[in-house]
Formats: C-alpha cells, structure tokens, sequence
C-alpha cells in the first residue's frame, strides 16, 4: 500500500519512543518557527536594505511598531480559526494547514519591491504568515499533550516552549550574518528561511497520527486503538491499550451528550470550565507583559537607543543575547517536574521583576558606565525568562483544561497571547523612545503583580493525568476550597481511581445525570463486581488504595457542601 496522507493512523513505521521522539521534533519544529520569527525583525528593521526597500520604517517607531506588529494580528485570526474549526477538523490536519499557509505567506512577503506597493505585499505577507503560525501555536501544545505520557508530558511539551529560543537564537545571527550583504538579500534571506521549518512541519505532520483522544471523541476507537499501541509499542490488543482506550472514551462520552457551545466554556459547576480557561489564558497574557518581547523583538533598537551602542556591535550583542536566551532554556528541562510548574512561575516572575529594576535603577541616571549596568539588567531578564516563563504558558493551559473545552480553550488562551504580543510589540518602540527607563519600571511592577496572582491561583499540574485534573476542579469546587492547596494534598490516581473518584463528586450530573440522584449514578456506573464488593482483577494493595480515596471525596448530599 502506498502513502494515504489523509490517513489519522500514519506512523512512518514507527512506534514507541520512535514515533514519541517523531511527534516531538515535528511539534519542536513548529515552535522554532514561531521563535525564528520573533528574532527575525530585531535585526532587519533598522537595516540599511530593508529601510531602502520599505522607506516608511526608516526611523519611524510607530511604522517600524506596525511592520513588526501586523504578524500578531494574523496569529490572532490564526488561533480563532482553531478555536471555532479545530475540534471538527482535527489537531493533525490543522497542523498541517497552519503550515502550508505559513509557506504561502512568506513567498508573498519574499517578493515584496519598494515601487509596486511594497511595505502592503510585505505586510500582507506577515498577517497570512501570522495566521498560519496562530493556528499551529494553538494545535501544537494541544496534540503534543495528549500524545505524551502523564510523566513525561511536562517536558515534552516545555520543550516546544523552549525552541522558541531555539529560533530566536537562528534568526539573531542569520540577520547578522546577512548584515555583510549589500542587496536585498540583506532581508530577503532571512525572511524566506522561515520556509525551511514549515516545510517540515508539514512533512513531520503528514506522517504521524492524530491525537488518539480527538479519535476517541469521534467514535474512531479502532483508530485510536491503532495510535495508543503504536505509541505505547505494545500489539492492538494488550490489555493496557484497552484500558487506557477505555477510561478516555468513558470519559469523552460522559461529557459529549450535548455538542460544545463557545457559551459552555464561560460555566462554573464542577466541571469549572470558565475558571480552568481563565487561569490558563493568564498564562500567556502573563507572559507578554513581563516584558519579554519588548526585550526579544528590539534587543537591536534597545542597545542602539537606550544604551546608545552603534556599528555592528548592537547585532553582534543581539546574538549574544540570543545565545544566552537560548542556553538558559535547558534549565527548565529538568526542572519543570521537579520543582513543578506552579514553582518555576514564582521564581520567573520574582527574577524577571529584580532584572528589570537594575535595568531602571541605571537608566535613571544617564552615564555610559551605566549603560552597561542597564544591559546587565536586560541579559539577567532574558536568563530568568528563557527557563521559567517562557516555556510554562505552552505547558500549562492543554494540561489544566479539560478534553470537551480543551481545543476552544487552549485556542483563547493562544489569542490572548497574539492580542497582547500585538499590543506590546506595537507600542514598545514608541515606549522607548519617549519613556525609556520607565518601560522597564513598568515591566518590573507588573511581574511583582504577578507573584499573588500565580501563588493564590495556580494549582500544580506536575505529574497529573489530564483526567485528573478534572478531579482536582470538581473536589475544590464541591469541599469550596482552593484547588492551588487541593492539588497539593490530593493523591496521584490511576484510571480506576479518577473514574470512582468522578462518580462519587458527582462530577457528570449536569451534563449527563441531571434527573438522577447520586444513589442511582453511582451504581450505574460501578462495575457490577464493585458494587458486590469483590473484583476478579483487583489486589488487595489496590482495594486498599481505593478505600483510602473513599474518604476524600465529599458527596453531592452531604450537609457540609
């Protein structure tokens, strides 16, 4: 049989750590993109070739703001798309969408000249860029989380937050290595690179399957079956795969009786669909407002204007400054599960915070000595950063929001990211050129704001199960506790546990028991062999786990809710 690239089991004849290993490169990829291009204008939008091109940005912020911009508007647009389409198109064909239309946007970018209306084609080139990298920013996390196992989701997915330095760090020193280059290649070089990720995203995409959990909510489970064995590297029909199949769809079907509304992400109740999607969209809007891309998108113009540097010397500082940015993420590899995610957002904002008051501290008082002490500042920042929050808001929404709203809420929580990235990216350039040392007094107020936020909001997610993590909402909304301390005092669980756990909250009532009382929910949906108080399977080690758990959980009836 040949190729069938519509196929949703395609695994390239990999499977086990292979394939896990493929879905990784293929989801890092995408990522790079997407740092590749927030580099990409720190370097070429002061460039003698670039201005010659595109006049209107030659010493103009507020054009040189838009130009940079324009391509968080089409992340924007991007994200909506897979907020209102991905759950019925799929995390796979999606992925692959988002990069054709990068491919496509770039080329009309690339051919853009100064005298046939060439700052628009460039313009128009960078949203269609844009949509395409909304869309995948918003899939990527999403299909990498449910293809990863609990334990070592955390990492894997942090590391697409991370190769975002990665691509920052390329773009940096492909700009200045084309800054030698007196044509248009100069530009034209470096924007046309962002292809080369693309077109492997796309072929990465192509032959790899689809979340086995979006084919377990379409009724697909042969095929999902076929992804959880291949993943698992075990044949179709162990036991394990059936079990793990079985406890997904249980849970798929107990909350799809009724088709997903835009409306039903904004309710409360157990399931907390509102507060999980509201916590995990502060994530991003966190992260833009720390001041990380009005260091990453003009680190050039920073060192130029504010620290008053000139020749090559800003570019080749911006390289450093990438290169740092990009070592300082391999911290975060062994510690986003160690000292969990909850933790590392403390540290990121407390640090970035102190970085940006030395940056302030010697800009107040205008010398060349503290200059350098103002850049210090700037390349602390980005250490804290790369390590702590800049791979955090791409782990922790797909993990804290459940299945039935974790497209529709992993996609507001992208476009909360591009809105504010558009808002800081636009309007840094003017901020600095007419506040200079308060923009960084007001970064460092908001990451200290921050620090209360994260600490009296933020449940640890490390080590969960995405099952689990509907336990954790539901068990802090029915005993009216806060799920930061709930999740620092609930057990782990297995399959089992988290389907008891489930009847004995309640936790379906609303959608699929609404006329029932807890009784009768109950012993419908415990096995038969449970209900009699014995299990062919069980061992007493486990039945004494499940008794333990008994006690945990507070029923819908009792007087205390």
């Amino acid at each position: 049989m040949g190729f069938d690239w519509k196929s949703r089991t395609n695994t390239a004849g990999l499977s086990g750590r292979a394939l896990r290993v493929s879905v990784t490169l293929t989801a890092t990829l995408g990522f790079s993109l997407f740092g590749y291009d927030q580099g990409l204008m720190s370097g070429l939008i002061t460039g003698h070739e670039f201005n010659y091109e595109f006049p209107a940005t030659k010493g103009n912020s507020v054009n040189q703001g838009a130009v940079t911009a324009c391509y968080e508007i089409g992340c924007f647009f991007g994200a909506l798309f897979a907020m209102f389409r991905g759950e019925r198109i799929g995390r796979r064909p999606l992925i692959i969408l988002g990069a054709f239309i990068i491919i496509l946007g770039t080329l009309i970018s690339v051919t853009a000249y100064r005298d046939a209306w060439g700052t628009g084609q460039f313009v128009v080139g960078r949203v269609i860029t844009g949509i395409g990298n909304g869309m995948n920013t918003a899939t990527i996390p999403v299909w990498q989380s449910e293809m990863s196992k609990p334990e070592k989701r955390g990492m894997l997915v942090n590391l697409e937050g991370s190769v975002v330095a990665i691509g920052t760090f390329v773009a940096y020193w492909v700009d200045f290595g084309m800054s030698y280059v007196n044509n248009s290649s100069q530009w034209r070089f470096p924007v046309a690179f962002q292809i080369f990720f693309a077109f492997f995203v796309m072929i990465g995409a192509l032959q790899l399957p689809e979340s086995p959990r979006w084919l377990l909510s379409k009724g697909r489970r042969e095929e999902a079956v076929f992804v959880l064995a291949a993943l698992n590297d075990v044949p179709i029909d162990d036991e394990g795969v059936d079990e793990e199949a079985t406890a997904i769809q249980d849970a798929v079907e107990k909350v799809s009786k009724k088709q997903i509304s835009m409306k039903e992400v904004f309710t409360g109740g157990k399931t907390q669909h509102f507060r999980r999607m509201l916590i995990g969209s502060s994530t991003q809007f966190f992260q833009q407002f720390t001041g990380c891309n009005a260091a990453i998108y003009y680190s050039t113009v920073l060192f130029e204007q504010t620290i008053g540097l000139t020749g090559k010397l800003p570019l080749i500082l911006g390289g450093v400054f990438a290169t740092i940015y990009a070592l300082s993420t391999i911290p975060s590899f062994f510690l986003i599960e160690k000292l969990g995610r909850r933790n590392l957002f403390l540290i990121g904002a407390t640090g970035q915070g102190c970085s940006f008051i030395i940056t302030f501290g010697c800009l107040v008082k205008d010398t060349t000595q503290n200059a350098k002490g103002a850049a210090v500042g700037l390349f602390l920042f980005i250490v804290f950063f790369a390590f702590t929050i800049l791979p955090l808001p791409w782990v922790y929404p797909p993990e804290i929001n459940p299945l039935r709203t974790r497209t529709v809420a992993s996609a507001i929580s992208t476009c909360t990211n591009w809105l504010t990235n558009f808002a800081v990216v636009m309007f840094t350039p003017v901020f600095i050129a007419n506040a200079r040392w308060g923009c960084y007094l007001f970064f460092a107020v908001m990451n200290f704001i921050f620090v209360p936020i994260i600490f009296f909001f933020y449940p640890e997610t490390a080590g969960r199960s995405l099952e689990e993590m509907d336990i954790m909402f539901a068990k802090a909304h029915v005993e009216k506790k806060p799920v930061w301390r709930v999740a620092q005092t609930m057990p782990k669980m297995n399959h089992r546990e988290v389907e008891r756990a489930a009847v004995e909250l309640g936790l379906f009532d609303e959608i699929e028991f609404q006329n029932d009382g807890f009784d009768d929910k109950a012993s419908a949906s415990i096995p038969d062999a449970e209900k009699e108080g014995t299990s062919g399977t069980d061992t007493p080690d486990s039945q004494e786990n499940n008794n333990n758990h008994s006690g945990l959980f507070v029923k819908k009836g009792d007087d205390n809710v």
